[in-house]
């Protein structure tokens, strides 16, 4: 089936969800309506349960909102997305998805399996219909573009994953070349993956909503037709690709209004993302919580979170980053707009999932590059740091605090808040390697500030407690 015989069949596309949707769709439809791209989507479910039927039954249209603020201004803006030509479900029509290989024009395929789908499962058979894992669908997929194109270079395709890992296609490609091994499969296949096909790590960037359940009728007001796949998501759109010359080439991009950078590495960009953007999530979840804030909307409108955050990433993490620290700024600042969009219920809560590792991946590398430049720690995220450990003391003022933790990190906590001695419970919480991969008790000022910070805090709350916190480190 041919939904759109107007357009060339260009990607192939792992994944049907919200967020490749409003993502690859976006772009696919910027391409198309600004450039000669002309482009069109196969879609493929790559787990049994799906949207393909539904895809299906509206012939591959459906309706993406952009709302959020941009550049200062509050955008309300709707589109009709018709990128999608085709749908395959390999668990019901596995001959189906083999044939899909047999296209010619394909030139990319893109994938967002979750980040559980870059998995290599050993149980995954060359005969299997079809194996399990994304990497073996896709292994047996590009071996019978290999053997009905008898290896013709021209043939090859550009591996573009979406997947939230670092090094995305460079675990996808280890994962295929390992089924082409245990498969036994020809060496002139092997010769074909590495000569003609190319493996691109690349990091997406853009908030997606996805199907607006709460406020569902005012949505459908502004559809032609009963749009059972419309999908809310940010103005804002990134996406950073690794390439060269050759696949800036396949893609179009000078004309277009959302942002794809192909650059050599990646992985500034995604230090950037991680340190700024998910590091102020991180820095300022369990502070805005015991404040009293229950929404990322509120902590930006509240003046006392506000402008905690923005010194925090301002003044403590992005002028430590590499790299031009005015487009680290820049970025900072559309964060912080981002943090602001009125449509977006965040709630906090949903973002406190996992804080332990999270602050130890996202938050603690910027105290420690601060550290290591200044000789000093860094108030704001040490104060940050305070409030991490107190919201794992478990309760504050009579209410049970909303904790999603890994139970043996959290006994960690639970165990250290059982000294009596705030001190002794920093330290233990410090010095915890299976916490933070080393010994944080050893730099007597961070277990200091620290110690100050979970005193005041007691004794005057978040605010005022900052506030003694600060006035200490001034004597």
């Amino acid at each position: 089936m041919n939904f759109n015989a107007n357009l060339n069949i260009r990607i192939l596309q792992f994944g049907e969800g919200n967020f490749l949707r409003a993502f690859i769709g976006d772009l696919v439809d910027e391409l198309n309506s600004k450039t000669i791209f002309n482009g069109g989507i196969v879609v493929v479910q790559p787990i049994p349960k799906g949207l393909v039927n539904l895809i299906e039954s509206q012939k591959g249209v459906y309706t993406l909102f952009l709302n959020g603020i941009e550049n200062g201004e509050t955008i309300q803006r709707h589109k009709r997305i018709d990128s999608i030509v085709a749908c395959n479900n390999p668990y019901e029509d596995f001959s189906s998805f083999l044939k899909l290989a047999h296209i010619d024009s394909f030139h990319f395929i893109v994938s967002n399996t979750t980040e559980a789908g870059i998995t290599y499962d050993p149980d995954d058979q060359f005969l299997d219909r079809p194996p399990n894992s994304f990497p073996a669908k896709l292994t047996r997929w590009l071996w019978e573009r290999w053997f009905h194109f008898q290896g013709n270079k021209n043939a090859g395709v550009s591996i573009i994953p979406c997947e939230l890992i670092n090094n995305n296609a460079d675990t996808l490609k280890e994962i295929i070349f390992k089924y082409v091994k245990v498969w036994a499969l020809e060496s002139a296949f092997s010769d074909w993956l590495k000569n003609t096909c190319t493996f691109h790590n690349s990091l997406v960037d853009r908030i997606v909503r996805g199907y607006p359940k709460e406020n569902e009728a005012s949505f459908k007001s502004l559809t032609s037709f009963n749009d059972q796949l419309m999908v809310v998501a940010e103005p804002f759109f990134q996406w950073v690709i690794e390439g060269n010359e050759k696949i800036k080439a396949k893609l179009p991009l000078s004309n277009i209004d959302l942002q794809v950078k192909i650059v050599e590495n990646i992985q500034s960009y995604r230090t950037r993302k991680v340190r700024i953007l998910n590091g102020a999530h991180t820095s300022i979840v369990s502070l805005s919580l015991l404040y009293g804030n229950s929404t990322v909307l509120e902590t930006m409108e509240n003046e006392f979170t506000k402008n905690f955050i923005k010194a925090a990433v301002f003044e403590e993490i992005v002028p430590y980053l590499e790299g031009d620290i005015s487009e680290g700024g820049r970025f900072a600042n559309a964060v912080f707009e981002r943090f602001k969009n009125p449509f977006v219920d965040h709630y906090l809560e949903s973002i406190v999932l996992n804080s332990i590792s999270k602050f130890k991946v996202r938050v603690l590398p910027s105290i420690l590059i601060y550290n290591q430049v200044t000789g000093k720690q860094p108030l704001y995220l040490s104060f940050a740091f305070a409030c991490l450990i107190r919201f794992y003391k478990r309760t504050w003022e009579g209410k049970k605090l909303p904790i999603q933790e890994n139970p043996n990190q959290s006994a960690i906590f639970i165990s250290a808040w059982n000294n009596e001695n705030i001190h002794n419970t920093v330290v233990d919480i410090l010095k915890e390697q299976q916490l933070w991969d080393q010994d944080l008790s050893l730099d007597t000022e961070l277990v200091n500030l620290i110690e100050t910070a979970l005193i005041a805090v007691e004794l005057e709350g978040i605010e005022k407690g900052f506030q003694t916190y600060l006035k200490a480190q001034q004597q």
